[in-house]
């Protein structure tokens, strides 16, 4: 299964979920807003990985 994804988006998953991660931890460290600050990076990282996607698939037709 995931044989299917190429490294970058591996490192992209990774730094996602490390970042959702640090928010929960900031979060419960009683720091809310630094924890809604970097748990928008989540969906930003993602949304990137998407970019990078379309672009690779873009300049290859």
């Amino acid at each position: 299964m995931f044989s299917k994804f190429t490294l970058t988006d591996k490192l992209l998953f990774v730094s996602a979920f490390l970042s959702l991660i640090f928010a929960e931890i900031t979060f419960f460290g009683g720091h809310k807003t630094e924890a809604i600050f970097v748990g928008l990076w989540v969906p930003s990282i993602l949304g990137f990985g998407i970019y990078l996607k379309l672009i690779g698939t873009s300049k290859n037709e």
